[in-house]
């Protein structure tokens, strides 16, 4: 597969298009972003560990029915995928409280919520993704309901899998963040799966093994990020 000219650089990754107008690679930087980009850093070796998190974590959600943009890794850092629509939806999904939710609703971090909660926000980095609900989305034509209900089955999907998986791991998902692309007609998962895109603590020690140190200037991040790693076991 032949990588050609750059079609697109964002935060956290660079998109090529290739000799296929089908299929497109990614590749993932070590540049870091926070607060709208208003913060910006490195995290050493963040790129690999994300793109190498993220095909591990689709092909498990592939086997129980969530299909998604992998095509193929291609090396540490670049993936050949599927060439999707984004679905201008961020979709998020909270199984405790933290971050803004927590905040929002003066409650501490780390509470277990009674059931998971699912929000949408509006992808636009000038509106700062704000938090719209399903007839926003409806009113925008941002999605169909047809769209709209396919998301949120499989987002409650890869929500069971993903907590179950992580659970064997010794990790809590507290929440994450997910986004869906068209492909030909069907909605399938895209962009990634990784310490950016999820909060994951120790089951134990509720010591946070992700994007957060960055973000709130915890340190060890690097350390943080290799230890979800080797805890995933990926050869």
């Amino acid at each position: 597969m032949e990588k050609r000219e750059q079609l697109y650089e964002g935060k956290a990754k660079k998109v090529f298009l290739t000799d296929d107008p089908d299929l497109l690679i990614v590749s993932y930087k070590d540049d870091a972003t926070a607060f709208d980009g208003q913060k910006k850093g490195t995290i050493v070796g963040k790129g690999a560990i994300n793109n190498r998190m993220t095909n591990h974590i689709f092909k498990l959600l592939e086997k129980e029915g969530v299909p998604t943009h992998l095509v193929e890794e291609l090396n540490d850092r670049e993936t050949l995928v599927k060439k999707v629509e984004i679905v201008p939806l961020e979709v998020i999904i909270r199984n405790f409280s933290a971050g803004s939710f927590a905040k929002k609703l003066g409650m501490e971090e780390g509470i277990k919520l009674a059931c998971p909660t699912l929000e949408f926000s509006y992808k636009n980095d000038d509106l700062h993704d704000p938090f719209i609900n399903s007839y926003y989305a409806l009113a925008l034509n941002l999605a169909t309901q047809e769209e709209i209900d396919t998301i949120t089955k499989y987002a409650f999907t890869v929500n069971k899998v993903m907590r179950e998986y992580f659970a064997s791991l010794g990790i809590e998902l507290i929440d994450f963040k997910i986004e869906f692309g068209r492909y030909h007609g069907q909605i399938i998962l895209a962009d990634e799966v990784s310490p950016d895109t999820c909060r994951l603590w120790d089951k134990e020690t509720h010591e946070k093994l992700d994007k957060d140190r960055f973000r709130r200037d915890l340190g060890n991040v690097e350390d943080a990020y290799q230890e979800v790693f080797r805890r995933l076991g990926i050869q």
